[in-house]
């Protein structure tokens, strides 16, 4: 594949939170930065304090189900002798994978009818679409070969500065010689070469991660596409993970701006279509809710240093 262009650099500093003065008491709660809610900083500020701040409900979509749907069934298929991770034996576990999701009442109304009279999708057409994701699967990896080290593991590290990393990966593979390898499946299609970049943002955010704890870097980054069976890889090397760690702690000290100044400002693009908060949204005429002090301060900001407005 193409070499991206480095990831571009600022350098910052940060303050932590002290820990609590009682060594017996528990660890007070503090931000961290996953690779969903950077990608929803960089995307729209305004978004980010919705979901991570506010914490604002937002409706779920066959889409997202079926997607959580496709990862159960794959995370479980793992846990079969590897001579039993057939593809019949993947489609068996697709029924009580969605008996599972299906006790949450928000993911069964999707598949009701609309008030405004619009006729409720097939479960039966979206089961045999989530069927075919699952056997796609097979067409680029062979299970039987894999025994995973990890499987929708967290991955988190504290930067030197103090900047909390957090996330999880779909499946962590270590070779006998230590090698490492990262693998996320995504139910859509590879995107084009002009986009390879932000779709391995999530992936870089890992694999600074697993280097920042196992003094390994990852071998191979790999994402498999099942909505078209096609996969993209590639191999980050230390100076890379270097300069994005220093691009991940831009984005952090942005993001301690805005909570210092209580400032998070939209950034209308094609994206907003899918946004759930355009009645609140400045950008579509709405008017954003207080900004939730209280709420901030439980989660760990109420130790942030004021920022001046500029």
């Amino acid at each position: 594949m193409t070499a991206l262009h480095p990831d571009p650099v600022s350098p910052t500093s940060l303050e932590v939170p002290e820990g609590p003065a009682d060594p017996s008491a528990p660890a007070p709660r503090r931000p961290s930065l996953s690779p969903s809610r950077a990608a929803d900083f960089k995307t729209c500020p305004l978004l980010y304090r919705f979901r991570t701040i506010d914490r604002l409900p937002e409706r779920k979509s066959l889409a997202a189900v079926r997607g959580t749907l496709v990862h159960t069934v794959l995370e479980k298929l793992y846990d079969l002798p590897a001579g039993e991770r057939t593809p019949d034996a993947a489609r068996e576990l697709l029924a009580p994978a969605w008996e599972e999701l299906s006790a949450d009442p928000a993911v069964t109304e999707l598949f009701q009818a609309a008030e405004t009279g619009e006729p409720a999708p097939s479960l039966d057409q979206w089961l045999v679409s989530a069927g075919k994701l699952v056997d796609a699967y097979f067409s680029l990896e062979d299970p039987t070969r894999i025994q995973p080290e990890g499987r929708e593991q967290l991955v988190e590290v504290t930067l030197p500065d103090g900047l909390l990393l957090r996330g999880f990966v779909d499946r962590l593979d270590v070779a006998r010689n230590g090698a490492l390898r990262v693998v996320d499946y995504k139910t859509g299609s590879m995107p084009r070469e002009a986009f390879e970049s932000k779709a391995l943002f999530q992936m870089k955010f890992y694999a600074l991660v697993l280097w920042r704890t196992r003094g390994v870097v990852a071998s191979q980054l790999k994402l498999l596409y099942l909505g078209d069976g096609d996969a993209l890889t590639y191999a980050p090397d230390e100076g890379e993970l270097v300069r994005f760690e220093r691009t991940l702690q831009a984005i952090w000290a942005a993001i301690e701006r805005a909570v210092a100044t209580q400032d998070f400002r939209p950034n209308r693009t094609r994206l907003c279509d899918w946004c759930d908060h355009q009645a609140l949204c400045p950008s579509f005429g709405g008017t954003p809710p207080p900004f939730p002090a209280e709420a901030a301060a439980a989660a760990g900001w109420a130790t942030l240093p004021i920022v001046e407005r500029d």
